[in-house]
Order: structure tokens, then C-alpha cells, then sequence
């Protein structure tokens, strides 16, 4: 392909735009490192990728990334792959992936360990964050609730490196309909809140203490990270709503032990979905 004007290169340039993106039922993915891991995922039958569009240069580096049975790879060339791509510089190779069929269902069941809920996150950089966190962590899914920026847009799918691929995503929930479904299926829903009454590096001790068969002073009033637990993230400037706060059971505060008024909501968040990964993985060994 070498017509920048042609169709099929507008159409999968349209695809960096929600509309397109829903129109579609397919989301634009950019890179050798991304594209890698959308190739692995649709193999591993997790993911279903469309179409790579790739230059023969880096077909010829790593003829892997023109995907497997089910895939259509074609050649395209420099100025090609600049029209389709959001980036100025695509690396040499872009896919397109149809939107995942994830649901509520798919992830509110007994069995899950904890999730990250995304309550009107906004940044891209910071939605891609938590969800290389909760990959990185083992958690089960991510949820994004309504007003939560699109994780699929470009700049959210290049920011987690691959991870969207790995785990389970569900977006455009309400904030009723996650509480209740996460609820249902047995999740405590934890909210991290800088004002919170809960302090985590105290229900990390808690946790600790029962991995060596003690119980700490205090623990059976506090949540425990060794339950099935769901993380509520708020938005980077305003934080936590009154509403999104009363469906959780606790407020949990990450301390500042330094001058810092507060944390950045990806690194929150990270600490937050360790501190469960810790706490169940720890229960898990113990239990052996």
C-alpha cells in the first residue's frame, strides 16, 4: 500500500477518534512492543486482531509482528503508516483490534482476588499507569466507569506497553452498577482516599501479622487486604465524590511521610493494588 488517500488508510486513521473507534468495533494499536503483545494476545485467542499494517523494513527485523491464522498483514510504506497512525513516528508497524467483549459478568465472580476501578480518571498517561499496575500486580481486571477517559484511545493503549492486552477491561460502567455487580460477588470495595480513616501501611501489618498466625490489636475492625478486594481511584484533581466515597466500605489513606501534600492517582494506585497483591499472595503461600 502506498496511497496515504486510499480508504482504508482513512478509515484506520479514524480509528485515534471515539466515534470511529465505536463505528468500527476496533481500536488502533502503534508499535513494535504493543503490536507484539496484541499479536501474542490473539493467539492465546484473548484478543482479536484485525489487521497489521507493517513496512517491509520491520517485517523483515520481526517478521513476528505480522501476526498468525486470522490476522491480515499487509505492506505498506512510510508515508502509509504516518496517515493511519496517531503518532508521528509508529516505529513501523500499527494493528488494529477489535474492542474487547468484556463485561460486568466477566470479572464480578467468585474467585476474584481484586480489581482497580477508575472513577473519572482523565489523564491518558495516568489511565495507563493503573492499568500497567494492575497488570503488573496480578490483578484481575480493570474497570472504568462513566466519565473515565476512553482506554482505548491511543494515547491510553501506547501508555500501558502491552498490558492492555493482559488482563480484563471493562469500560462505560456506572458507578451503581460496578458497587453492585463487584459487591455481589463478594468485593470489598475499598476507596483510596488521602483523608481516609484506614492508614495501608497499617492493614499491610494486619495482613503480615496473619500470615505468621497472629491477629494485630484492632484488625477485626479494619478491612483486610486478604479478602477479595475492589480499589476506587477518583479523578487526579478532585479526587473521590461523596457519591463514589458512600459505595465504598472504608477510606484508606497511603501515608506522606515526607513534605508532599499528596500522591499522583498511578502511583496510588500501585501502591494500593501491591499492597492486596502482597497481602492475598501472602495468604495464598501460607495456606500451602
Amino acid at each position: 500500500m502506498t496511497n496515504p488517500q486510499a480508504d482504508r488508510v482513512k478509515a484506520t486513521a479514524r480509528l485515534s477518534t471515539a466515534a470511529g473507534r465505536r463505528k468500527a468495533g476496533a481500536f488502533l494499536v502503534e508499535g513494535p512492543q504493543a503490536v507484539r503483545e496484541a499479536v501474542r494476545a490473539h493467539a492465546a485467542g484473548a484478543a482479536k486482531v484485525l489487521d497489521v499494517y507493517i513496512t517491509q523494513e520491520r517485517a523483515e527485523r520481526e517478521p513476528e509482528l505480522q501476526g498468525g491464522a486470522g490476522v491480515h498483514s499487509h505492506r505498506v510504506s512510510e508515508e502509509v503508516l504516518a496517515a493511519m497512525a496517531d503518532t508521528v513516528s509508529p516505529q513501523g508497524v500499527v494493528a488494529t483490534v477489535a474492542l474487547p467483549a468484556s463485561s460486568l459478568n466477566d470479572v464480578a465472580r467468585p474467585g476474584t482476588g481484586f480489581v482497580v476501578v477508575l472513577a473519572r480518571v482523565q489523564d491518558p498517561g495516568n489511565a495507563g499507569t493503573i492499568l500497567r499496575a494492575a497488570d503488573a500486580a496480578g490483578a484481575d481486571a480493570v474497570v472504568a466507569l462513566k466519565g473515565t477517559v476512553d482506554l482505548f484511545s491511543p494515547k491510553v493503549v501506547r501508555s500501558t506497553v502491552g498490558s492492555l492486552f493482559h488482563l480484563p477491561v471493562v469500560s462505560g460502567v456506572s458507578l451503581e452498577e460496578a458497587a453492585t455487580a463487584l459487591g455481589g460477588a463478594g468485593l470489598t470495595l475499598l476507596a483510596a482516599d488521602g483523608y481516609g480513616e484506614q492508614d495501608l501501611d497499617v492493614l499491610q501489618d494486619d495482613a503480615a501479622a496473619r500470615r505468621t498466625g497472629q491477629t494485630a490489636k484492632g484488625a477485626a475492625k479494619r478491612p483486610s487486604l486478604i479478602a477479595p478486594t475492589a480499589w476506587l481511584m477518583g479523578n487526579e484533581g478532585s479526587g473521590l465524590s461523596e457519591e463514589e466515597l458512600a459505595v465504598c466500605s472504608a477510606r484508606v489513606a497511603i501515608p506522606l511521610y515526607g513534605a508532599a501534600e499528596s500522591l499522583n492517582v498511578g502511583t496510588a494506585a500501585t501502591l494500593c493494588l501491591y499492597a492486596s497483591a502482597r497481602a492475598q499472595r501472602g495468604a495464598q503461600a501460607g495456606a500451602r
